[in-house]
Order: C-alpha cells, then structure tokens, then sequence
C-alpha cells in the first residue's frame, strides 16, 4: 500500500533476490527507494543455512559501514570475529568494526534477519532526539 510520502508492505510481499548466503534476501531499501541508510532482510529456508553470508564490511564492494542486525523470527548463531551469539527472536547484534568477520546460521527454518547498516558519521541525530538526550 503507498499514500501520499509512505509505503507499506507485508515482508513476504517483497520478492527476494538472488544473493550471498543460502537464505532469500530480501531487498528492502531498493523495494521503498530508501535513501538515507541501508535496510535489507534475509530468510532462512531450514537449519543450518548461512543467512547472513560470512563477510566483513572493509571489502572492495563496500563502504565501512556500521550494521546493526535484528532477529525478528526463529534462532540464528552469529559468529562476529571469535565470538559467537545465539540470537532469538528481538536480538540485536551491533558490528561497529567494519574489518570483523561476521556471518549468521539459522537454527530454525524461517529464520528472519532485518540488518540495517550505512556509513558512519553520515546521519546526524535529529534535534528531537539530541533534544530527548541530553
């Protein structure tokens, strides 16, 4: 559904592209043509698949960006360098090294990872927000 300045859709409205790792991903910025950040989504088909492909973000292809990954459905384990983090639903795993390793495995077919990412230092906070903050 769009208006005047919005959009909705449902996330299984979005059709997925082919891409890095096992699951679908699901491109959400280009879907809305969202400008101001990175958004994407990606869904685990069964257990034991590579949702988030195993990657770092100082790669010739990408910009040192920030990611900020949200569990929304099933379970994932995160590997973020040597550490790894079993992830439920509502889990939030911040990357703000752009040179760590990290991937993402689901334990659970459905598995549904939001990642939002984007350059530091690009976005500053709203007033509102500074406001609220301080």
């Amino acid at each position: 559904m769009s208006g005047a300045g919005y959009a909705t859709a449902a996330l299984d409205e979005v059709v997925p592209v082919d891409g890095p790792g096992d699951g679908e991903w699901k491109p959400l910025r280009h879907h809305f043509g969202i400008t101001a950040f990175g958004v994407n989504a990606w869904v685990a088909q069964a257990a034991g698949d590579e949702v988030i492909a195993e990657h770092t973000e100082s790669e010739d292809d990408v910009q040192g960006h920030e990611e900020l990954y949200l569990v929304t459905r099933g379970s994932a384990a995160f590997t973020i360098g040597d550490d790894e983090i079993v992830a439920l639903p509502g889990t939030l795993v911040f990357v703000s090294d752009p040179a760590l390793n990290r991937k993402a495995i689901a334990r659970v077919p459905g598995t549904t990872i939001v990642s939002f990412g984007g350059q530091p230092g690009t976005m500053d906070p709203s007033i509102w927000e500074s406001r609220r903050l301080s």
